[in-house]
């Protein structure tokens, strides 16, 4: 298989200074990628074809995003661009957030997220309780979202704070190579053969690790976009959106390094449906993200060739505790465009 180190990765690190690697930092983290087990998938009785869920909550901190802050936090111990000094700094609506919090109190690092109202209560009693500094913006910006604000904040913290550093999950393609080699590699050594795989979005980095490692294992794959309808990704007209963890105000520059084939956009309460759906009718108990990627499957499925069953794939980012009081909750839901 072809390896992601051909492309070019951006440093990110705002580091007054150059560093050399932290030995005790680098072994720390190898020791934490032990906890990081291969996550495993089950089989939907679905009418028309053989689809699969890859339970991505059954990472240690509950989410995908364990992958990404890991990878991250590993890559640039190894560069030298954090040491027992630095103070990460990152904007996140929860998961990633929430793996950088746990990740950086056992390695003995500050972490400071930047927030804003749209994260479940869940999350933010989490983060408070693991990180002595959260900030929380209140202003939307002119997308009527909270992302350029957060964005905005976690520059002015990274410019006033010595040896601060920015993860910068939109645009590290350390994320990227966390997909590539981790998720990605699991579904290569777990199915022979793939026709159709969904994936939400919202930073980009799943999409473009998974969809390039994918493609080079299975050349007929097609890789579908799932987004939220009101999210810029994909050039829709944005609007207000209430579930985290999907969409986007930004297009965020991970984007072009993914390969799609094609894009489902999915309205928020028909996500409320699915994620309803999926534990109803099938026990899985997923968040928002998961929702809006098993309703692109549904969407789709008129579009997939009768001739042939065709196996399918979709990823549940993350567990649905953090959202019985928004998604999972009637009178939240009536709010819903």
């Amino acid at each position: 298989m072809g390896s992601l180190g051909i492309i070019e990765r951006p440093r990110r690190s705002v580091h007054r200074k150059p560093r050399r690697p932290a030995p005790s930092l680098v072994a720390r983290l190898e020791r934490l990628r032990k906890i990081l087990w291969p996550t495993p998938h089950v089989p939907l009785a679905v009418k028309g074809m053989n689809l699969f869920a890859k339970l991505e909550y059954v990472n240690p901190v509950g989410s995908i995003k364990d992958r990404p802050a890991y990878w991250i936090l590993k890559r640039a111990a190894e560069r030298g661009e954090i040491c027992e000094e630095t103070t990460v700094v990152e904007s996140s609506s929860g998961n990633f957030a929430a793996a950088l919090a746990a990740f950086t109190r056992l390695l003995g690092l500050r972490f400071i997220p930047v927030i804003d109202p749209n994260i479940t209560g869940t999350y933010e009693s989490f983060l408070r309780r693991l990180c002595p500094t959260v900030v929380k913006v209140e202003d939307r910006d002119d997308t009527g979202g909270f992302l350029k604000t957060r964005l905005k904040m976690v520059k002015h913290l990274c410019a006033t704070i010595p040896n601060a550093y920015w993860t910068n999950q939109y645009g590290n393609l350390d994320a990227v190579q966390a997909h590539y080699e981790l998720t990605a590699g699991e579904i290569c050594a777990d199915f022979a053969s793939l026709d159709y795989v969904f994936l939400g979005v919202g930073t980009a980095g799943t999409i473009a690790g998974v969809s390039r490692r994918l493609k080079e294992r299975y050349p007929n794959v097609r890789i579908i976009a799932a987004d939220a309808q009101g999210s810029v990704i994909f050039g829709d007209a944005p609007r207000k959106r209430r579930i985290p963890g999907v969409g986007s105000s930004i297009v965020p520059p991970l984007l072009s390094h993914a390969t799609i084939d094609d894009v489902v956009l999915i309205p928020e309460r028909e996500t409320v449906a699915a994620c309803r759906e999926l534990l109803n009718t099938h026990g899985l108990f997923v968040g928002g993200s998961s929702g809006t990627a098993f309703a692109a499957v549904k969407r789709y499925a008129p579009r997939m060739p009768k001739a042939k069953r065709p196996t399918v794939l979709f990823l549940c980012a993350d567990r649905g505790t953090p959202y019985l009081d928004t998604v999972f909750d009637p009178t939240w839901a009536t709010k819903l465009e």
